[in-house]
């Protein structure tokens, strides 16, 4: 993969050591606001996650772990839903902003052109989520009472209530996804990193809480209860913004859906779709195949994958509305040397993480630590930190590429999804979570090479347009 580094701004004679620090984090590691907030509220959420885990291990039966676990895979059945429209309504956003302003109190100013697109993705947005989440709520409960009332497995464990719950909380934040992607968009990056490390600490603590008075299995739904409250509280205080662009009439410089976004989204929402299938399908297969204490085991490491995973993509995330406005304003020279440089932070950060991650199972493992056995051994989880890095990289790739507001991993998705479904069914069912991961581990590496060859392509053939 080509590398374009940014240069690096020098510093100043007499900084002092405060200023010294400053720009050290932030051209040296690239630490901004918005990355700042955004792996602040990771950390947090990494390090609550811990918490959490040891909290499970204590208060949660090994079946009662599977079902926890379980609920999330489940809960996820949103991105079926939700099809890649954040995404794109964040997109559509950046790209508008770019020859608008907004002022701290809301006023938005320039390209009257624009500001009626502006006004008409968040209208589109919000009418199209609001039939989404009546269809989630109709589907998903329905859906998850009936997996586990067919797939017991003798085992006793009060599921309903909490199941209903955490379905309805699901639910709520998927409604108000629109609205936080929209404000992204519109510039608002350092305020929406800041919200979900709100988000991560109030669902988190409230998730303790119903761990420590033994109600475990309603701690999925006060996490998402404490992100649906932050979100509120946060998107109230822009009212006027939204509530100033959803009665704007942006007449005909409305933008034309089926025209300029379908023959885009469409290829996000099929990658979107297969995203359930790639991330999600482990624990729910191995629930019902090898019962839920295996589907814990499974649950519990990918967990703490993805907190490694979550922690170093966000110098690549935090980038997508920028990347936008770039492409825009085609600056591709300021895009290429931003997309770069933080790729490489999250792919050294991610490293870093899956090596202390396999380490330390190696010591739970050699010192006969009881909590070991919540986990994967110790060759499956360095199976998983392999497919959790390849993805890092991935989906730096992809963030650059759907920036552009194309969709070329498309036929990666679908290929994925179909290869990963395969291997999750036939290896899970007779090798349980070693062979799952393993497979996806050598089909992550080869997708990873066929991405990054599409990116190489892609990147060329667009900029030298």
């Amino acid at each position: 993969m080509s590398s374009v580094l940014p240069d690096v701004a020098p510093l100043r004679p007499h900084q002092s050591p405060r200023e010294r620090l400053r720009h050290w984090l932030r051209h040296g590691l690239g630490l901004d606001r918005a990355v700042g907030f955004t792996v602040l509220g990771r950390s947090w959420a990494s390090s609550a996650g811990l918490v959490t885990v040891a909290l499970i291990a204590k208060f949660l039966s090994p079946a009662e772990q599977g079902y926890y676990y379980t609920f999330g895979s489940l809960v996820a059945m949103q991105m079926v839903f939700e099809l890649g429209f954040s995404f794109v309504i964040l997109q559509l956003a950046s790209h508008e902003r770019a020859l608008l302003s907004i002022s701290s109190s809301c006023d938005i100013t320039g390209d009257p052109v624009a500001h009626a697109r502006l006004a008409s993705v968040i209208q589109k947005s919000v009418r199209w989520y609001s039939v989404a989440a009546g269809l989630l709520a109709v589907t998903l409960l329905p859906a998850g009472v009936y997996f586990f009332h067919t797939h017991q497995h003798g085992q006793a464990v009060s599921w309903l209530f909490p199941w209903c719950l955490v379905a309805l909380m699901a639910v709520l934040n998927f409604q108000l996804d629109p609205l936080l992607s929209f404000l992204e968009g519109c510039g608002y990056v350092a305020n929406i990193a800041r919200l979900r490390f709100a988000q991560s600490l109030t669902g988190s603590l409230l998730a303790w809480l119903a761990l420590i008075s033994h109600h475990g299995l309603f701690a999925p739904s006060m996490m998402l209860l404490g992100m649906a409250s932050c979100s509120l509280v946060w998107v109230f205080t822009k009212r006027k913004l939204l509530f100033g662009l959803l009665k704007y009439h942006p007449g005909a410089n409305r933008i034309r859906w089926t025209e300029e976004v379908w023959p885009f989204q469409w290829r996000i929402a099929v990658s979107w779709f297969c995203g359930y299938f790639i991330f999600w399908l482990f624990n729910p297969v191995l629930f019902a195949y090898r019962g839920p204490v295996e589907a814990g085991r499974m649950g519990m490491s990918l967990s703490l994958a993805n907190a490694i995973l979550n922690i170093a993509v966000s110098w690549v995330s935090t980038k997508s509305a920028p990347f936008g406005t770039f492409i825009a304003r085609k600056e591709y020279r300021q895009l290429d040397q931003t997309f770069f440089r933080a790729l490489w932070q999250s792919t050294a950060v991610s490293v870093a993480g899956a090596l202390t991650a396999w380490l330390g199972t190696i010591f739970l493992n050699a010192e006969n630590i009881r909590f070991s056995q919540r986990l994967l051994d110790p060759n499956s989880i360095a199976m998983l930190m392999v497919y959790m890095v390849t993805n890092v990289i991935i989906f730096a790739q992809a963030y650059y590429l759907r920036a552009h507001k194309q969709e070329v991993f498309f036929v990666n998705s679908l290929v994925g999804a179909v290869t990963v479904t395969a291997c999750t069914f036939i290896f899970g069912r007779y090798y349980g979570a070693k062979g799952i991961v393993v497979s996806c581990c050598i089909g992550n590496v080869l997708s990873l090479v066929w991405s990054t060859y599409k990116f190489r392509k892609y990147r060329r053939l667009w900029h030298s347009a």
